[in-house]
């Protein structure tokens, strides 16, 4: 897919070489934000950050170069998600805290995107007041914007299921493991197979919530099993980073236990075992 990407953007590459009325630049410089973020996502979800790193830098410039405000905030909103999963948070929060200014209050897919990747962040920053104030803002744009018609198919979309995995994420790292599972099953009931990595993610954070009830066995068994259930080919960093969360979160004297050594070796297999 990255190969297939690169070619697309040599097209772009060509034509802007060349001179092009103003509306083909902008349009050209959307398109080259627009596939530098899918590279950049790529990359990040292969464990290549500073290269990641890079091409969102790439996709912000064409961005702000477009001129075009829903583009310039969706790119910042998406770059956020390499900070939130491999630091540092702050910038997590500082990207999409900028990409939500940039949608001005306006009541779009975008600025709700923005909001609750903010509120997730600074949830697990552990900022309990300012994440529980940017959650509740995010969950009215959400409902005031026409996001919950999105198609599921649009890379560049923001359905609610993504806006419920958000939530989750937020409503997990606040504590509140009783709004979390809700939202957890609310959001698995969008993912009609519960197959691919929005799924197992939520259901990493339902291991993360029993970790928080104080059920440490319960929680190790439900992410290893998680963890093997996703293809091999799939288990990226990402994943892996998410399954050690469930053993960081459980209290000291808890993580050598037999259910957290076994989720270690889990986490540990060579690529394609099971």
């Amino acid at each position: 897919m990255i190969t297939l990407l690169l070619s697309h953007l040599a097209e772009v590459e060509d034509l802007a070489t060349n001179r092009q009325p103003a509306a083909v630049q902008v349009r050209l410089s959307e398109l080259t934000a627009m596939i530098a973020t899918l590279i950049a996502d790529a990359l990040m979800k292969l464990g290549h950050l500073a290269r990641a790193q890079s091409w969102y830098a790439t996709a912000r410039n064409a961005a702000d170069d477009s001129g075009n405000t829903e583009l310039r905030a969706r790119v910042r909103a998406q770059a956020a998600m390499l900070p939130f999963y491999y630091g540092p948070l702050e910038a997590a929060v500082s990207l999409s805290r900028e990409a939500r200014i940039i949608c001005r209050g306006r009541s779009t897919p975008v600025a709700a995107f923005a909001a609750i990747a903010e509120a997730r962040a600074l949830a697990k920053l552990g900022d309990e007041e300012r994440a529980a104030a940017a959650l509740g803002y995010a969950a009215r744009t959400f409902e005031q914007s026409n996001a919950k018609e999105a198609s599921s198919t649009d890379a560049f979309a923001f359905p609610e299921r993504r806006f419920l995995l958000y939530m989750s994420g937020t409503l997990t790292a606040l504590g509140r493991t009783t709004d979390a599972r809700k939202t957890q099953e609310e959001a698995l009931h969008l993912y009609p197979k519960r197959t691919g990595i929005d799924p197992a993610l939520l259901h990493f954070e339902a291991a993360l919530c029993l970790a928080q009830e104080h059920s440490p066995t319960e929680a190790c068994q439900l992410a290893g099993a998680t963890f093997l259930r996703i293809d091999p080919a799939h288990r990226t960093p990402i994943v892996e980073e998410r399954a050690r969360e469930v053993i960081d979160a459980l209290p000291p004297g808890i993580r050598a236990s037999r259910a957290a050594r076994e989720l270690r070796e889990i986490i540990a297999l060579p690529p394609g075992q099971t």
